[in-house]
């Protein structure tokens, strides 16, 4: 017996709010049906009031497409459309530099090393950056 198609929430990406900020942890491997529901988990889940900033951890991801890179900058987009701020965390350095080297920037995403880092830097539940933010190789600094 050939198995049906897999369940709609099979195919989402792991959300959770932790400390006032939505916590995203994106796979490697980012297929088609989980880009299509992030930024709509995501924009749901801010334009809810379950979140004060969004976090995306890329740690996982071995690589990051064109595809992925897409989708982190239109769901960045959106979250800023609601008055909230994203941080990209966990660039492993290979795929920094693979993504220079493929031409995939991110301008205007704020970055950081640890989600750690990325907590810090949206401040207590999502206020207002706090200490250091670090951009993108080769695009300027947010402002501190």
């Amino acid at each position: 017996m050939a198995a049906g198609p897999a369940s709609p929430r099979a195919a989402r990406v792991p959300v959770a709010t932790v400390r006032g900020v939505l916590l995203v942890t994106l796979p490697d491997g980012l297929d088609d049906d989980r880009a299509a529901a992030l930024a709509e988990d995501v924009a749901a889940a801010v334009a809810g009031g379950a979140a004060g900033g969004v976090i995306i951890d890329v740690g996982a991801a071995e690589i990051l497409d064109s595809l992925s890179a897409r989708v982190l900058a239109d769901t960045a987009a959106c979250v800023k459309l609601m008055a909230a701020d994203t941080v990209i965390a966990g660039i492993r350095p290979a795929v920094a530099i693979t993504m220079v080297d493929l031409g995939l920037n991110l301008p205007g995403l704020r970055t950081a090393l640890t989600v750690e880092d990325a907590f810090a830097s949206l401040g207590p539940a999502g206020e207002a950056p706090v200490g250091p933010v670090r951009a993108v190789a080769g695009f300027p600094e947010a402002p501190s």
